[in-house]
């Protein structure tokens, strides 16, 4: 039998992981921070188990789930419309759509915006109709989400490559050589979800803009942290929380962005910003519009109080989270750990010198309380393992103190400069 045949059979095998999954398959065996059963939460620490640890995972990056205010308005709005609109958007929609996405748009400053479910969904149905039957560019570190939404458009007839963010001029002489009587479509992400960088956007959008292309950008991690640049900003995320493409001094010539609100915002949401014609095409042509459950009425009401809480308080929290992870960032880059965080952005990657010490790092991180997000193979490249820290508003100082003294601990183990 060959390789390939072999590693066919052993997939095919009911309840057995494919190779490529193995590695994944027994940390979560052999650790404690894969796949845990959260009894409760106190702030942000949790407890599995017996044990409280202090959770460095969520992505709430402004604490808006905690905050008692945002925390208080799903209660009203469910006696109005129930726990859940179920129809489709395509049938029905709640006054409270039109309002997220009224305040969404003047927000963020786009023409006009959708908002369905989630960003998975949005990738799987939206990728396919821009890219239709042209050719789409999938960024080489694109989030596995947008790859998968460029295979389905691959499925469904366009052309897929892959290109590198360090290599604009490959990304030009490909735009060049597809053919441009079909759509092409450049897709990407906006601040990475792993090194907490922003992309070189306005260089990007320059090269689509001049060949064409229809440039589509992911900022699921940025959105409501990072926002237009002012005089009087209170940190360097910016003001508003409205995303890279306001951050970084952009437009949305063509340009169409997508962000959620399960991040930053704390609720089961996600929009695309989008002209007005386009909007009006994809409540026929993506099958979330028309088919899809809805989110439940609570993550309307919620995104509805956050973006009250975001106009009133949200500057100040932005500061204070910045000054958190500003602590987190300078301790790590004191110990000279070889952290690819250029931006200040509360994502922080720390790889490891080799990956088969991530389970030692994983009961060290135990042991101290600590709880993060494991990086392995497949999760990212076999050269890239580590742990993924991601800083919030709700985190207290003695918590990133205990953070910073698990770091300590773990330098052995951790690529330095």
């Amino acid at each position: 039998m060959t390789r390939d045949a072999a590693q066919h059979a052993h997939a095919s095998i009911p309840g057995q992981p494919a190779p490529r999954w193995a590695e994944l398959a027994r940390l979560k065996n052999a650790t404690r921070l894969y796949d845990a059963v959260i009894e409760e939460i106190d702030g942000r620490r949790i407890r599995i188990g017996d044990r409280w640890l202090t959770d460095f995972a969520s992505c709430n990056y402004l604490g808006f789930d905690l905050d008692p205010e945002i925390m208080a308005a799903p209660e009203e709005a469910i006696r109005r419309w129930g726990t859940h609109p179920s129809w489709s958007r395509l049938l029905g929609n709640p006054r409270l759509y039109p309002e997220i996405e009224e305040r969404l748009t003047e927000l963020i400053g786009a023409d006009d915006t959708l908002v369905l479910p989630t960003i998975t969904h949005i990738h799987l149905s939206v990728i396919p109709v821009l890219a239709d039957h042209g050719t789409v560019f999938c960024e080489a570190q694109a989030h596995r989400t947008i790859f998968d939404g460029c295979s389905v458009a691959k499925g469904q007839g366009a052309t897929l490559h892959r290109w590198r963010m360090d290599d604009l001029d490959h990304l030009r002489e490909m735009l060049r050589a597809a053919p441009a009587d079909r759509p092409r479509l450049v897709c990407m992400d906006g601040v990475n979800s792993m090194s907490g960088n922003p992309p070189h956007l306005n260089e990007i959008a320059e090269v689509c803009r001049a060949e064409g292309a229809l440039l589509y950008v992911d900022d699921a991690h940025g959105f409501g942290v990072i926002g237009e640049r002012r005089p009087d900003e209170t940190s360097a995320y910016g003001m508003r929380g409205n995303s890279v493409v306001r951050h970084l001094g952009e437009t949305y010539d063509g340009l169409i962005l997508v962000g959620g609100f399960s991040k930053a915002y704390s609720s089961l949401l996600a929009f695309i910003a989008l002209p007005a014609d386009l909007k009006e095409l994809l409540k026929f042509a993506a099958a979330p519009y028309l088919y899809s459950g809805p989110s439940p009425t609570a993550s309307l009401a919620t995104v509805l109080a956050g973006f009250a809480v975001n106009e009133r308080r949200g500057d100040d929290i932005r500061a204070d989270l910045h000054r958190k992870t500003m602590r987190v960032l300078d301790h790590v880059r004191g110990l000279r750990i070889d952290c690819p965080n250029k931006s200040d952005f509360p994502v922080i990657e720390i790889p490891l010198q080799r990956s088969a010490e991530l389970d030692e790092v994983a009961e060290v991180l135990w042991k101290r309380g600590i709880y993060v997000t494991l990086a392995a193979y497949p999760l990212v490249p076999r050269d890239q393992a580590g742990f993924r820290v991601q800083v919030t508003a709700a985190n207290t100082d003695g918590e990133i103190d205990e953070l910073n003294a698990a770091l300590t601990e773990l330098v052995p183990v951790l690529r330095t400069t």
